[in-house]
């Protein structure tokens, strides 16, 4: 016989993976198939391995052509004398020799009627039947498993089922709903203590036995669990392999989800099949009678003698069974077909709500499908419905997050975050993390860090664990917008004293920003309007009690209102604008306790008016503006406490007289203007510890410039220079003086006055030589003389070994 196994190979797919997009229908149309196969082949071999038909001369046979049909034998198989007579001859005791009666017919005259009879008079149904059994069967077969190997089709399947198959076995599925059920047993247990507060004894009592019996119940699990602690745990290699599936899930839903090629294949498989059992069962019925025993044939006379044989079918009984049989196999198909249908029209297979698996796993953000993605879904619940369970972890974001926390944890040990421990500008310990996918567990166990400074930091959630960092105080944000949890926020809003913001919309600035208390310096720096005190957070910085330092990195067209909130304790308000001018300064007034103003590149051409009621204020810096003069400066002494003058970066071309009036002026910084000339009134400035007049115009230095006995730190360097006056070299208390890149052509000897002069530049001048008095300052060191070589060279060897050796 034909073997099945050659005919299973070709109708049907080879890869037993796919057994999971197989409903039960499927599974049982699929054995029938087989069984309708077997029928067929069991005929056609049936066909092939014996005879096929036995003929004989009718006897009643009219020799001009008449004759009479075969009937009577079916009607009368008993009637001896029909059909023959016999004739007996005894050959012995026991043997008798039978004779039939005598036709005169030779064996290859039987043969050729035999033949020709099979040909003529059996029924075509009932000589092709088994051949139409095995077409039909491998029909229904192929139609069954032909989106399995259709290009369009048959690469998403597989790509499915490799999928599925993954997820189903990854560890990371288990550990993942294992640890949302124990989240989800606490967050009860926290429900349960909360109830307490409020229920009768009674129910308490009631409550508690309840709660006894769940974690009777719950320990014995982990009692049972406890032979294999590793279980849950997952190594770097199943971590990088769950993390690809997440990718790979993503990729595959977006190109899936957007056709129902996958859908309409096979509603279209489906149809075929019950249009090939209709056909099947109606023309099949109809023509079964005509698979007979006997039948009838007409030969030439010419031939044999006879013009009439009656013919036995020998496979007519056997093919009758088998047809009956067959049909009925075809019937229980068709209902599974038919039912199949049912089940494509009256379900929406095109949805796929993962809502049952949320309420069970109680992950919550598994996101339901539609097409060809929510089909797939649909069949493999037929299978088993823990398939999709498990596969929607991979779904979740949630839960990727998790993942993406473990593979994280395990990159970043604690060992090697504090490695990166570095002091920053504040001299805090601060812990700088870049790039990262999220912020590791790890950090938490760093104890003495004092600063956290994440930057390009996608996904950060601060958990409540925060708190086991105590000396924690800064928190440094750049474009890494954080979420706190509850615990993290109670422990920040009570210590967290500094906190730096990078962000490119207002929409991304933290809501619990305004929740921290203790928050002495706020920074912000982005797209922050002027209107804040129209978005989620206004009039919110008025619960930051205790903050003194604000600095806006943005572009404002005025102050925002909200400031105003905190003009009570505000001391230092840094705004850097970044060249779009700053128009309405109003606000300003309202900080009377202001002690400290920064206005940078804030398009300023004066000084603003709203400065000058500031009468505690106590540094003033308009760094990178468009002050071209600054005659209001007259108005500032009503700031009588300001030690500290910046009008650096700007456009300034001369300083007015009256900017003596300052008094209490410490720090004054005119660089970078274009300042000719300095009045001598400024010299009257005695408490003057810093001038750095550098990058400018100054063609010489005024006389009285040796009134400023308190001068500490000079520079000059980048001007216009050729001589520097004698009494510059009276102030005694100069420890830094920077002359370098002028036109300057000698040194006064009276340099050996400054006795506490540490840093000296002249580079850039037109020196011969250096004076020997050099020597005379006694902080000052040979490395810390900047000339040219050529000049050091110059200097006496005397000289050189002093101030070599201090």
């Amino acid at each position: 016989m034909i073997p099945v196994n050659e005919f299973r190979s070709i109708t049907s797919e080879q890869n037993p993976q796919f057994r999971v997009l197989k409903p039960w229908w499927d599974v049982l149309s699929e054995y029938l198939g087989v069984t309708m196969l077997m029928i067929g082949v069991f005929g056609c071999t049936l066909q092939l391995t014996q005879d096929k038909i036995s003929c004989l001369p009718n006897r009643f046979t009219d020799l001009s052509g008449g004759d009479r049909d075969c009937s009577h034998l079916r009607q009368d198989k008993e009637n001896e004398s029909l059909w023959e007579f016999a004739i007996t001859k005894h050959l012995g005791p026991n043997v008798v020799e039978v004779f039939g009666r005598k036709n005169g017919l030779d064996i290859h005259q039987y043969e050729f009627v035999n033949h020709f009879c099979y040909e003529r008079a059996v029924h075509w149904y009932g000589k092709y039947f088994p051949y139409l059994v095995v077409i039909h069967s491998m029909i229904f077969m192929v139609a069954s498993s032909f989106w399995f190997k259709f290009p369009g089709t048959s690469s998403k399947i597989e790509l499915f089922v490799i999928i599925l198959g993954k997820c189903f076995d990854s560890p990371w599925t288990t550990r993942a709903i294992s640890e949302v059920y124990e989240e989800r047993r606490e967050e009860r247990m926290v429900v349960w203590r909360k109830n307490t507060m409020t229920k009768s004894p009674a129910d308490n009592n009631d409550d508690m036995v309840s709660l006894i019996q769940s974690s009777i119940k719950s320990s014995s699990e982990q009692k049972s669990a406890e032979p294999q602690p590793t279980a849950s745990l997952l190594d770097k290699k199943e971590g990088e392999q769950a993390k690809a599936l997440f990718e790979k899930v993503r990729k595959f839903r977006t190109h899936v989800e957007e056709a129902d090629l996958l859908y309409f294949m096979y509603v279209l498989q489906t149809v075929l099949k019950v249009f090939k059992f209709a056909l099947i069962t109606v023309y099949s019925i109809a023509l079964v009678p005509n698979i007979q025993i006997v039948v009838m044939c007409s030969v030439p006379p010419d031939l044999t003698g006879f013009s009439a044989f009656c013919c036995n079918y020998n496979k007519a009984h056997l093919f009758s069974k088998l047809a009956y049989c067959y049909i009925c196999f075809v019937g229980v198909y068709g209902l599974l077909c038919i039912y199949s249908l049912y089940w494509l029209f009256h379900r929406p297979l095109k949805e796929y709500s993962f809502e049952a698996v949320r309420l069970e796993t109680g992950i919550n953000d598994i996101p339901d499908v539609k097409n060809d993605f929510a089909f797939l879904l649909h069949l493999s619940d037929q299978y088993d419905a823990l398939y999709s369970k498990r596969f929607a972890v991979f779904l979740s974001e949630v839960s990727e997050c998790r993942l993406r926390q473990l593979n994280l944890n395990h990159e970043w040990t604690a060992d090697k975050l504090r490695a990166r421990l570095s002091r920053n500008a504040s001299e805090r310990l601060e812990l700088p993390l870049f790039l990262l996918p999220g912020l590791p567990d790890t950090v938490f166990e760093i104890s003495e860090v004092e600063s956290l400074k994440l930057e390009l930091i996608s996904n950060v959630t601060v958990p409540g664990t925060i708190s086991q960092l105590p000396a924690l105080q800064e928190i440094v944000l750049i474009h890494s917008p954080a979420k706190l949890q509850q615990g993290a926020l109670s422990h920040l809003r009570e210590n967290l004293k500094v906190l730096r913001l990078g962000f490119e919309g207002p929409e991304q600035v933290p809501l619990w920003m305004y929740t921290l208390q203790s928050l002495e310096e706020l920074h912000l720096s982005g797209a922050l309007s002027s209107e804040l005190s129209r978005g989620p957070g206004a009039g919110l910085l008025r619960e930051l009690k205790n903050l003194r330092v604000l600095t806006l990195r943005c572009k404002l067209t005025k102050i925002p209102p909200s400031v105003v909130d905190v003009s009570g304790q505000l001391l230092r308000l840094s705004v850097h604008n970044e060249g779009t001018r700053l128009q309405v300064y109003n606000s300003l007034k309202k900080l009377v306790n202001l002690s400290a103003l920064e206005l940078t590149g804030c398009g300023l051409e004066r000084i603003p008016s709203a400065v000058f009621s500031l009468s505690l204020l106590q540094e003033l810096d308009l760094r990178e503006n468009r002050l071209t003069t600054v005659e209001e400066v007259l108005s500032l002494q009503h700031c009588r406490r300001l030690t500290v003058l910046k009008l650096w970066h700007n456009d300034i071309s001369y300083i007015p007289e009256h900017i003596s009036k300052l008094r209490a002026l410490e720090v004054l910084d005119l660089s970078w203007n274009k300042i000719r000339s300095l009045p001598p009134r400024l010299c009257y400035c005695t408490k003057l510890r810093h001038l750095d007049l550098s990058h400018n115009q100054l063609a010489s230095l005024p006389a009285e410039i040796g009134i400023l006995q308190c001068l500490q730190f000079l520079s000059v360097a980048f001007n216009s220079l050729e001589s520097l006056p004698e009494e510059l070299f009276s102030c005694k208390r100069v420890k830094v003086l920077a002359l370098g890149n002028n036109s300057i052509s000698s040194l006064s000897p009276r340099v050996g006055n400054l006795a506490q002069l540490g840093p000296a530049g002249a580079e850039g001048n037109r020196l011969e030589s250096l004076p020997a008095e050099l020597a005379d300052c006694l902080s000052l060191r040979l490395a810390a003389v900047i000339v040219e070589d050529s000049l050091m060279d110059l200097l006496p060897p005397d000289v050189k070994d002093r101030m070599k050796h201090r």
